[in-house]
């Protein structure tokens, strides 16, 4: 399959992940971007990346309530979605973003440490 098929595919994807994800009712889910989803070659499996505002216990109360939804979410995907292989659904932390909050956090420790100097 082409690279081109498969991110046109991972696109429209996300687009309906979305979607279903701003209609989930769970309380649990706070403010959540659905940034990139990346399927296998033969599609039968997808990464969904996301990204939630807010401190470690909304995330992880979050990545619990999208574990729960999955299913419901992929249901949305296989009405809207036509494909020969509708792909199990894996949620997981965008790395991109823990990787920001990383770096931010070097630098606000590096700001203090000078600022006490």
């Amino acid at each position: 399959m082409s690279n081109q098929r498969i991110r046109r595919v991972n696109e429209i994807l996300r687009e309906v992940i979305a979607e279903e994800c701003r209609n989930l009712k769970d309380p649990r889910i706070g403010f959540l971007t659905i940034t990139g989803v990346s399927t296998s070659v033969d599609l039968r499996n997808a990464h969904v990346y996301y990204t939630v505002l807010g401190d470690e216990e909304s995330e992880a109360e979050t990545a619990r309530a999208l574990e729960g939804a999955a299913s419901r979410v992929r249901a949305a995907v296989g009405r809207q979605v036509r494909l020969k292989y509708l792909p199990k659904l894996e949620f997981r932390p965008d790395p991109a973003a823990v990787h920001a909050r990383r770096i931010e956090g070097i630098l606000r420790r590096m700001e203090q440490s000078r600022d006490s100097v």
